[in-house]
């Protein structure tokens, strides 16, 4: 699947970014999701479930073969926290 047209962020660099400015600019991310479903907003909710699904069981995966002291005790999280 191919998106149907091109969107370009802001090519400004994270430290020239004022405080008020997030990076990558949130608003293009939801827009170049969008453009890559077509503006079809179902479709493009679950290919980002599907993403989220995939990550979490490659992270499962991770933590199953990584040793405690390899981490120095750190563990994954699977919930992030609440915003």
């Amino acid at each position: 699947m191919r998106p149907t047209r091109t969107l370009e962020p802001d090519r400004a660099s994270p430290e020239q970014a004022g405080p008020e400015q997030t990076w990558p600019d949130q608003a293009w991310e939801v827009e170049a999701v969008l453009a890559w479903h077509d503006d079809n907003a179902k479709a493009a909710i679950r290919s980002l479930l599907d993403d989220c699904k995939h990550l979490r069981q490659q992270l499962a995966l991770a933590e199953s073969v990584m040793s405690r002291g390899m981490a120095r005790g750190w563990a994954p999280r699977y919930e992030r926290d609440a915003l």
